[in-house]
């Protein structure tokens, strides 16, 4: 992960495998500048790369320099993690981005959505 020291990348990693494992997802991370075509759009084709797997998966797009965050449910995925709790999810990363805190917010968000997928499942 780009820009990321390797403790930083290995912590969320971990945090990546433990929200799979507790909730029987898969789950993304994108962290960077989307190509052309927006955050949304991007973030979708992401999830759509992954195939078979889309239904079962989670993906998060962060965007620090453009401050945005996408998160994009598969179908099997969606009804254990509604648009609201994707949307206060996403609301309590961009609190710490704002406070400074890259890794903080991602490692909250990984963690909450694999905390309310588990206890959905």
């Amino acid at each position: 992960m780009r820009g990321l020291t390797s403790a930083q990348a290995d912590d969320l990693r971990q945090a990546l495998r433990t929200a799979e494992r507790r909730s029987g997802l898969r789950f993304g991370l994108f962290l960077g500048e989307p190509a052309a075509g927006g955050r949304r759009h991007f973030a979708e084709r992401l999830h759509a790369a992954l195939g078979a797997e889309a239904a079962h998966a989670v993906v998060v797009l962060v965007d620090p320099r453009g401050r945005g965050i996408e998160i994009v449910t598969g179908e099997s995925a969606r009804p254990r993690l509604t648009d609201a709790a994707c949307r206060l999810t996403a609301m309590s990363m961009a609190t710490a981005f704002s406070a400074g805190d890259l890794i903080g917010g991602l490692l909250y968000g990984i963690n909450a959505l694999g905390e309310q997928a588990a206890a959905r499942r």
